[in-house]
């Protein structure tokens, strides 16, 4: 993992997050709140490079991952478990609080 952040969409979704720790941000372009969170999901790609995949999943773009996740507000940002669903937050938040949540996951 280089500290980028990963493109998902509906072929390539179940394949990038069956292994490790991996958050999900979905959002939409023209969402407001969803365009304050690309900074701190930059950030925490960067800082959990090499141990945890950080990415974003368009809902308009990816429809079917989005129903399947039951995705109706945006920005939802879901953290997966090798796979499993262990963590979802709805709404604008802080780094501090999503830099938590991924660190906890990794002490597990």
């Amino acid at each position: 993992m280089s500290g980028q952040i990963a493109h998902f969409n509906d072929d390539n979704f179940d394949s990038e997050i069956t292994e490790g720790l991996t958050l999900v941000d979905f959002y939409a372009d023209w969402c407001g709140p969803c365009r304050m969170m690309e900074p701190i999901i930059e950030e925490l790609a960067a800082e959990f490079s090499g141990t945890a995949k950080i990415g974003k999943l368009d809902i308009e773009a990816s429809q079917k991952t989005t129903s399947v996740y039951n995705v109706t507000s945006i920005p939802t940002m879901i953290l997966f478990k090798d796979g499993n669903e262990v963590k979802r937050i709805v709404g604008v938040k802080d780094k501090d609080s999503l830099k938590e949540m991924i660190s906890a996951e990794m002490s597990i």
